[in-house]
């Protein structure tokens, strides 16, 4: 389940006085199975670009091809492509409505047609893969849950639709430190375990650094940048000229090098770091120095 977008132009209220380039000629490739992070300031397009991946918004212009079949065919039916590409939104607690978290959980699954206890399994699969016990959990209200927690609902309601890519816009956003970690270790875990092809749009450098393999930097419209977050923080420049910055840690080993320390440049997470210097720290240690 590849998605290949190929000189996608999106415009909001054409031929108006408020017309708006949210995507001006974006080609990019997403490979099965890979962990795609897109980064970028308010206004750059990211959020606009993910609803075309499933057919939310329509493109003004260019293509769009999901798993080899081109979705703004006007003869393509999107319902299939909307079972294949899961989109959470921001604050999906939000959408929570039913009485308990099976029945919520169930609720796509359900308007499927599938069979009753095809529904069961996909709950139960689904509550799992998000890291939540169906025996514990089912009957409890989703309103009772924290912060982290509905989210997980959240997530899980559209796992059960079985999507083989799951798209998320700000998972973390709202989330205490415990509940972000808690939703990015199990949005890995999906990442790991399930083979499941992952594309976050987040404003955490620190977490785009510590779980995505690909970073798509988008600046009006356009890529501005792409590559491995090693390849992406290294342009530490560029990336603050167009309103975004890297990891703090990336900050700290910058300032460290230009004071002589002999340290990598390709370091971005805290466990990098900690590895590094408690590396230099022992090398000095056995020099006597």
């Amino acid at each position: 389940m590849s998605i290949k977008i190929e000189n996608l132009t999106h415009i909001y209220m054409p031929k108006s006085p408020f017309e708006k380039v949210a995507l001006d000629n974006v080609s990019l490739d997403i490979k099965d199975g890979e962990f795609v992070a897109l980064i970028g300031h308010t206004g750059s397009g990211k959020s606009t670009l993910i609803q075309h991946f499933n057919g939310l918004l329509e493109a003004t212009s260019g293509k769009i091809i999901v798993d080899g079949i081109d979705i703004t065919d006007k003869k393509v039916k999107l319902a299939y492509v909307r079972k294949k590409v899961g989109l959470v939104f921001q604050y999906p607690e939000y959408q929570l409505f039913e009485e308990t978290i099976a029945k919520d959980i169930a609720f796509g699954p359900r308007n499927l047609g599938l069979s009753e206890d095809e529904i069961h399994n996909r709950v139960v699969k689904s509550m799992e893969m998000v890291g939540l016990d169906y025996e514990t959990y089912k009957d409890k209200s989703p309103f009772d849950l924290s912060g982290g927690q509905k989210r997980r609902v959240a997530i899980a309601g559209v796992v059960a639709m079985q999507p083989t890519t799951l798209i998320l816009d700000e998972p973390t956003a709202g989330l205490d430190p415990k509940g972000r970690d808690d939703i990015l270790n199990q949005i890995s875990k999906l990442h790991k375990d399930y083979n499941m092809t992952i594309i976050i749009v987040s404003h955490s450098m620190e977490d785009v650094a510590n779980i995505a393999e690909r970073i798509i930097v988008m600046n009006h419209g356009k890529v501005a940048l792409q590559g491995t977050p090693a390849k992406v923080f290294k342009e530490v420049d560029l990336l603050e000229q167009i309103g975004l910055g890297v990891p703090q840690v990336t900050y700290l080993v910058r300032a460290l090098r230009q004071k002589g320390f002999n340290i990598s440049d390709e370091i971005f997470t805290i466990e990098e770091a900690k590895k590094e210097l408690l590396s230099i720290l022992k090398a000095k240690s056995v020099k006597g120095e």
